[in-house]
């Protein structure tokens, strides 16, 4: 049974609802707070949502033991209950578990995979039965200074106690039965003969100074994982996030955003989304979006950032001019799924009749009445069913000599 998890969720401070969504999930004996640094560092573009594990931090504590199972349901909960489809993953230690769990078993909701100083196996089963029982015992802050040991290296202990104490004190306020039912589930976990059916991209990450999840271990870890990229960081033990926050946030905006590059082509697609939207109006680009396909997605990809984040976009026409060319464009060639999709957004976006028919009228001249005809006819039944049925509408008439075509319903073309 999931228990409703405790998350904070941290921008994009762009505003783009199409963020990539980035869950960080953290070690034992920790709180969200632990991912202040890349929270902060990833907010810019991404949708951040930093989680407390059951019986951690702000998070419910159900009676244990717990499983690495139970832990990922509760955070496929939360997932669903803030409306995200899919994330890119990024856990550390037992967050990592907890990573390689959802990448095996709901992979659709595992767009990449970051693993932290984590492992496919961690240890011995009694270490973590004799831990779990210290924790009931006498609590967490009996185990903390023996463990803030293994999250950072003896030269940061040495150069920032302070900042070593505040950690100490994060795992000493951690519930002793969520410590201790937590240290139950990693007593049971091993996932080395599931490695290979992760095939969510995955960045692998060993801190070189790490006594619990050695370099060498991750190094398997990352071996086991279709296509892993493994980096090692000097200067960094367990909670390498913290204590090389620059270089982990680094790996983790490439493995996730990508270089200048892909950030270049999500802030056209951002560009072109909005100037799609206010073009052909949210209804038509929120159907145009629910149907997408793996197929059709490239090329919705392209088409928002080539037609709408570049041309529809440049300062040198209006958009009243712009569209007035897409109707003469598409009436020449005869695009009819188009042509009506255009008439009737620029109609609706305030575009007089009179212009549109001026425009058809030009067209007659240049592209051909038979093309023209169309035009006219989709332009009819446009204002027929926008507006209601006029008599006196001008030249929004089907001509006499040609029989266009007009369909009782014109589905809009899901592709623009």
């Amino acid at each position: 049974m999931t228990v409703p998890l405790a998350y904070e969720v941290s921008g994009p401070r762009s505003g783009s609802a199409d963020a990539p969504v980035v869950v960080l999930l953290g070690s034992l004996g920790s709180n969200r707070s632990m991912w202040d640094p890349q929270v902060s560092a990833l907010s810019d573009l991404c949708r951040v949502v930093a989680v407390d594990h059951r019986g951690h931090g702000e998070s419910p504590m159900p009676d244990g033991p717990y499983s690495v199972r139970d832990l990922s349901g509760d955070v496929l909960a939360l997932l669903d209950s803030l409306g995200i489809e899919a994330a890119h993953v990024v856990g550390l230690s037992l967050g990592g578990a907890i990573g390689q769990w959802l990448a095996v078993y709901a992979p659709r909701r595992v767009l990449s995979l970051s693993l932290l100083c984590t492992a496919a196996k961690f240890g011995e089963r009694q270490t973590w039965v004799e831990r779990a029982a210290i924790s009931r015992a006498n609590g967490p802050a009996s185990l903390s200074d023996s463990v803030v040991a293994r999250w950072f290296t003896k030269e940061l202990a040495e150069r920032d106690p302070d900042f070593v104490a505040r950690y100490r004190n994060m795992i000493a306020s951690t519930p002793a039965e969520g410590y201790a039912a937590c240290c139950d589930a990693l007593a049971e976990w091993d996932f080395s003969a599931d490695l290979s059916r992760i095939t969510a991209p995955t960045l692998v990450i060993a801190g070189e100074q790490d006594p619990s999840t050695t370099p060498s271990i991750m190094e398997m870890l990352a071996g086991g994982i279709t296509g892993a990229r493994f980096e090692v960081l000097p200067g960094a033990a367990h909670l390498a996030n913290l204590e090389q926050a620059g270089a982990i946030t680094k790996l983790l905006r490439e493995h996730i955003i990508g270089g200048p590059y892909a950030t270049g082509r999500r802030a056209a697609h951002a560009a072109g989304m909005k100037v799609r939207r206010s073009v052909l109006g949210n209804g038509h680009v929120d159907r145009t979006v629910e149907a997408t396909t793996e197929f059709t997605a490239p090329f919705q990809d392209f088409i928002t950032r080539t037609a709408w984040g570049d041309i529809w976009s440049r300062p040198g026409l209006d958009h009243e001019t712009r569209r007035l060319l897409t109707i003469a464009v598409l009436t020449a060639v005869g695009n009819e799924h188009e042509l009506d999709m255009h008439i009737r957004a620029a109609l609706r976006a305030g575009v007089g009749a009179d212009a549109i028919g001026e425009v058809l009228l030009h067209t007659a001249v240049y592209a051909g009445v038979p093309n023209t005809n169309l035009g006219f006819a989709l332009a009819s039944k446009a204002l027929a069913d926008l507006f209601g049925p006029a008599p006196d509408r001008g030249h929004a008439h089907v001509s006499d000599t040609v029989h266009a075509r007009v369909p009782d319903t014109v589905e809009e073309n899901p592709s623009t």
